[in-house]
């Protein structure tokens, strides 16, 4: 499959077919002003780095991507499956300072525009969902627990037009080079979608998990076609000149940024 993300200097651009409106990527960790851990393009305000680089490293995406700062959302993530509308009353929030507003959300969507909606990320898996036609955009946060949680179909049930409009983008995260042990393994069981189609055994409480495959069955279950379903080659955990990752680090790293926002 020929890869969507189109690498740019600060972040991987996605290819959306016949639209102009709609702007969709991801950040790497290329080219950017923290020591965190050196020269790195960190965009979470939660880390150990200088609030001035992330303000900067905010301005510079603004700008590459023509959708001004004061018109972000930034949740507080917190690897649950509480999904939040967002409207024009949400523009800034948690952008220059972090604060109690949009607590506890992994999963945000808007029907209106202008609007950029964004999260941080370092292996977990972000999903972006759009349908131009029908003015909306949303972005979802699955890690292990959010993946369990199911946060893709919280974000599906959420949708008001039918799924065959509905484009779903999952973005660079971890590959199955991600263990999980036999109390995770046994969690995801309970699940109704076929875990040999994305978790691999390979030692006595040693499981790979693919948690891409995973959410894109979980949206197909959801009822939304699988060709309108599109899954990317990056890994964040076997390309550290691209990405952080908070595994392969021990979480001393910085935070990419996942956004969508719609013209």
């Amino acid at each position: 499959m020929v890869e969507r993300f189109i690498k740019k200097e600060h972040y991987l651009d996605y290819d959306v077919k016949h639209s102009q409106n709609i702007k969709l990527g991801f950040t790497t960790r290329e080219n950017g002003l923290s020591l965190y851990p050196e020269y790195a393009f960190n965009m979470a305000r939660y880390v150990d780095d200088n609030q001035d680089n992330i303000t900067e490293h905010q301005k510079m995406l603004a700008s590459d991507i023509g959708f001004d700062r004061e018109n972000w959302v930034f949740p507080i993530q917190t690897h649950e499956n509480k999904v939040a509308k967002i409207t024009q009353d949400h523009k800034g929030v948690n952008i220059k300072a972090l604060t109690d507003n949009l607590y506890g959300i992994d999963g945000i969507y808007t029907y209106e525009p202008n609007i950029l909606l964004t999260m941080c990320y370092a292996d977990c898996v972000p999903v972006y969902f759009y349908s131009e036609s029908h003015g909306y955009v949303g972005l979802a946060h699955a890690g292990w627990r959010g993946t369990y949680g199911e946060i893709v179909k919280e974000m599906v049930k959420r949708i008001d037009f039918d799924l065959k409009d509905l484009q779903v983008v999952i973005g660079p995260s971890t590959s199955n080079t991600y263990e999980i042990n036999d109390d995770i393994k046994s969690k995801f069981e309970t699940l109704t979608i076929d875990t040999s189609k994305y978790i691999d055994t390979r030692d006595k409480n040693r499981h790979g998990i693919d948690l891409k495959k995973a959410n894109a069955l979980l949206l197909e279950e959801a009822g939304v076609p699988s060709e309108n379903i599109y899954i990317t080659n990056y890994a964040t955990s076997e390309n550290l000149e691209l990405f952080f990752s908070y595994r392969v680090e021990k979480g001393n790293t910085g935070r990419m940024l996942a956004f969508i926002g719609r013209k």
